[in-house]
């Protein structure tokens, strides 16, 4: 089967936007020009397959990458002069400091 192509302007595009999709459905190539030049391709949509877990093995991480950063608690919180002023037990995950 040979692909056939057709070109049109932007106006003829939006004007004839189902007759369009309906070639592309069935093989042909559209090409979408504005003022002479190639802008854009219609093509069939390909539908991409989702793998979960794709990255297994290959990403590395350890607890701390869950943890609180302190440089941005100190952005939203501010330093309070004593930690008992504040609320603040001291430890990231409110534990009391050693």
């Amino acid at each position: 089967m040979r692909r056939v192509t057709v070109n049109v302007n932007i106006h003829e595009a939006k004007t004839h936007l189902s007759r369009l999709l309906e070639q592309v459905a069935a093989g042909e190539r559209v090409v979408i020009s504005k003022a002479g030049t190639p802008v854009a391709d219609l093509v069939p949509h390909q539908a991409a397959t989702v793998t979960f877990g794709g990255l297994k093995g290959e990403v590395a991480y350890d607890d701390q990458a869950f943890g609180l950063d302190p440089d941005i608690q100190q952005m939203f919180y501010g330093v309070a002069d004593k930690p008992e002023e504040s609320g603040d037990l001291g430890g990231p995950d409110g534990d009391a400091a050693p």
